[in-house]
């Protein structure tokens, strides 16, 4: 699980000021993280099936929320996958 520390850090970095939790650049990178997390927890657990379930739906609300950032702004998108080191 995410620390404190470690979100405020997420937010502060690709947030617009220290309480801008709501903007989709926030929600992707700290989704990403989460992601980063349950990857690692099922490289030593292969067969926890419900938290791969999980998984399976973070990357879906990812690609959700990228697909609205790429259609609103695309040089954002561009900049944000960049920042992230996530592929297209």
């Amino acid at each position: 699980m995410t620390s404190k520390e470690r979100k405020a850090a997420i937010v502060a970095e690709f947030g617009k000021d220290e309480k801008d939790t709501g903007s989709p650049a926030v929600q992707i990178a700290l989704i990403t993280e989460r992601i980063r997390e349950l990857t690692e927890h099922l490289k030593v657990h292969p067969k926890d099936h419900h938290s791969r379930r999980g998984l399976f739906m973070l990357v879906g609300q990812r690609r959700g929320l990228l697909d609205y950032v790429k259609a609103n702004d695309i040089n954002e998108y561009r900049v944000l996958i960049d920042r992230l080191g996530i592929r297209k």
